[in-house]
């Protein structure tokens, strides 16, 4: 990468993140812990927000119906954040939320607008993939703030991280059920810097009788990367266009699914294997496969031994059943960021801050 000069067409703020981050990278490497960055550089961090900070509601994706939506905005901001909607983000339509060009406005209107500091996505669903060959990453780039979502959103926390080397947050959407352990662990990420922070399986996915929620380790061992994934069938999808991921060498891979049969998982884990090659990961962490059964006319093996068949000869730490996913309880990840995998207790453990 060449020299970072202020006359970049970085901002003076990202100029000055990714200085920072330079010499926090550097640091990391003498530590004996291997500096990390995505394809456009070292990473950029967003600036941690404090209690009162405006968040920016935006549905870039599908849309939901009106109480929904106010119930998801009730939720935002009982996490101690004032809100501001963006113009669409109500959405007139259920499978998209608005059209492309009403999407990406309040996409670009987010990250431009001055008075907000993050950016939550009221829901996933399907669309976001669409935008990608008109948003403006330049842009983003020269204004970094957190964007918070997950499931559809991992198509922006992908090709955000590709283009733009910051950190996005794969975590509650806000229609998500706001338990106390997702409450915590994203304020966390959010609000704190404190690291290192492990985080265990929540209580009550253990507590749950359903087989998809039991965690299980597929191959044992610790393992340190940046953290790179989100869910599946949008990673798959990400394949062969420009805003897919570039590789998974040295890195933690997570994924997540629901309702998906474990045929298809078959079909997309193979198509992710053969594209990303899967015997570069450092470990991979997978959270709940919510529902995903066989349909009694076509029974299959289970979701668990179709994982199992494409990681657990890898020869790294893999790990089932961590607290992320379409599941009640989930923790934040800090997208690009340092972690270590311990697949023997089931632990994921930041080593460093999603945010400045």
């Amino acid at each position: 990468m060449p020299p970072i000069t202020a006359n970049d067409a970085l901002s003076r703020r990202t100029f000055l993140q990714r200085t920072a981050a330079l010499s926090v990278l550097a640091s990391a490497g003498c530590a004996g812990i291997s500096t990390h960055t995505s394809s456009a550089g070292p990473l950029i961090k967003p600036t941690r927000l404090a209690s009162g900070a405006t968040v920016g509601i935006i549905a870039p994706a599908s849309g939901v119906k009106p109480n929904t939506f106010d119930h998801a905005v009730a939720a935002i901001e009982g996490l101690g954040f004032r809100t501001k909607i963006a113009p669409f983000a109500r959405g007139n339509g259920e499978l998209y939320s608005g059209t492309e060009a009403e999407r990406l406005a309040d996409l670009h209107g987010a990250f431009s607008d001055p008075e907000i500091d993050a950016i939550w996505c009221v829901r996933g669903g399907i669309g976001v993939q669409r935008l990608l060959p008109n948003v403006d990453f330049e842009l983003i780039q020269r204004n970094p703030k957190a964007l918070i979502g997950f499931s559809d959103i991992t198509a922006l926390h992908v090709a955000i991280h590709e283009r733009c080397g910051l950190v996005t947050f794969h975590g509650p959407v806000g229609i998500s059920t706001f338990s106390d352990y997702t409450r915590q662990h994203v304020l966390e990420v959010l609000t704190g810097t404190a690291v290192p922070r492990a985080i265990e399986v929540s209580p009550f996915n253990r507590q749950q009788t359903d087989p998809g929620f039991k965690s299980e380790v597929i191959a044992p061992g610790r393992a340190r990367g940046r953290l790179v994934g989100g869910n599946l069938t949008v990673l798959t999808g990400l394949i062969g266009t420009p805003w897919g991921l570039s590789n998974v060498n040295g890195a933690i891979l997570f994924l997540e699914e629901v309702e998906e049969t474990p045929q298809k998982i078959e079909r997309m884990l193979t198509q992710l294997q053969q594209a990303l090659d899967f015997s570069s990961v450092a470990g991979v962490a997978l959270g709940v496969f919510s529902k995903c059964v066989s349909k009694p006319t076509s029974p299959s093996p289970p979701a668990i031994e179709i994982l199992k068949s494409h990681f657990a000869k890898l020869g790294v730490p893999v790990v089932y059943g961590l607290s992320f996913g379409h599941v009640r309880d989930h923790f934040t990840i800090p997208f690009g960021t340092l972690a270590e995998l311990d697949a023997d207790t089931a632990t994921l453990t930041f080593l460093e801050t999603g945010v400045t």
